[in-house]
């Protein structure tokens, strides 16, 4: 069976492009079809500065949404990054093979450096080498396809460097992943700004849909979302960014097409008014989940617990191989060691 990683970073509420990106779908699909991971990758909230009380606040939080949104801890394995030491034993082994230009090639490694330092803070080393941990977080599970948006396939790819580097270096040891990606609404972009993605990270929230926004707030939101001059409906990415997002959010929450969508709006008004609404009933079922979930804190802890003793049953293998193919000497088990000869 096809085994599938995937993760959200801890960093900010979820967002509707979080969830019509990607989650739905390995509620709806992955978990079905493959041997399927989903992680809170909070280690990667750490590149930035941050709120040590709010990275756990969000984490828990990512992971109750996640299993709001489906997912079944019976068909997947839900867990956080930090849970599992492999993730962190493998990246530094993966630094090893990794190159600076590499790592100072990435593009989200550029603007959020550009970012930092327009702000007038330091840029942390764990910024720039962070997409090896990334691809520890893959390779160590064995993963054969990564869902991933439009802005981390670059990552994915890295990840595909690397495991075949250190392959034809020191032996097959890990399995070569593939990017997968969903097809309308991989991208949702900022209602605000439509050439910019909606992130979660962002400080303004105007443009930003978040799971758990009351329904009025995401009326508000939508209705408000900036289209592009003239009059007619149409759908065309480049020449009107804005009407094209609302569409394809429609389509992605209410199906068809963006194309045919368009031809059944003679104004922007009407396509705001029936996107938000279709926003809100998308959303409904996964906020009445969600405050299920909360109600027993205790399930959430238990599948995070469990998740993680599976993650390691699953990674340690595959990293221990790789620390014995690039040379590092096996660890003498404690009952063992008393009566143990180095042997060279």
């Amino acid at each position: 069976m096809t085994r599938v990683f995937s993760g959200v970073k801890p960093t900010g509420h979820l967002t509707l492009g979080n969830y019509l990106g990607a989650m739905r779908r390995w509620a709806s699909v992955d978990q079905y079809e493959a041997d399927a991971l989903f992680c809170v990758v909070d280690l990667h909230a750490l590149t930035v500065d941050h709120d040590p009380a709010r990275v756990r606040r969000l984490s828990r939080q990512a992971a109750t949404l996640l299993l709001a949104s489906g997912l079944d801890p019976e068909l997947c394995t839900l867990f956080v990054q930090s849970h599992v030491d492999e993730h962190a034993r493998l990246s530094y082994v993966l630094e090893c093979v990794a190159t600076d230009g590499e790592m100072r090639r990435m593009i989200q490694y550029k603007e959020k450096a550009a970012r930092e330092q327009r702000r007038g803070g330091s840029v942390r080393l764990s910024l720039l080498t962070y997409p090896v941990l990334m691809a520890a977080d893959i390779l160590a599970y064995g993963a054969d396809e990564v869902p991933v948006g439009d802005d981390q396939v670059q990552h994915v790819e890295l990840t595909r460097d690397l495991a075949v580097r250190f392959n034809q270096r020191y032996g097959h040891t890990f399995v070569v992943p593939r990017a997968t990606r969903p097809g309308v609404a991989s991208r949702v972009m900022n209602l605000q700004d439509p050439t910019s993605k909606m992130g979660k990270s962002d400080d303004v929230g105007p443009g930003i849909v978040y799971l758990l926004d009351e329904p009025d707030v995401v009326r508000k939101k939508v209705m408000r979302a900036v289209t592009d001059s003239g009059r007619e409906v149409v759908y065309d990415r480049e020449a009107r960014p804005g009407l094209a997002n609302l569409l394809e959010i429609l389509a992605a929450c209410a199906g068809g097409s963006p194309e045919e969508l368009s031809g059944a709006y003679a104004s922007y008004g009407a396509l705001k008014k029936d996107t938000a609404e279709a926003v809100v009933e998308v959303l409904r079922p996964v906020q009445e989940r969600h405050k299920e979930l909360c109600a027993d804190p205790g399930f959430v802890e238990g599948v995070l617990r469990d998740g993680a003793e599976r993650a390691r049953g699953m990674a340690r293998p595959t990293v221990d191989a790789a620390y014995r193919a690039i040379g590092l000497l096996p660890a003498v088990p404690a009952a063992d060691a008393g009566g143990a000869v180095l042997r060279v």
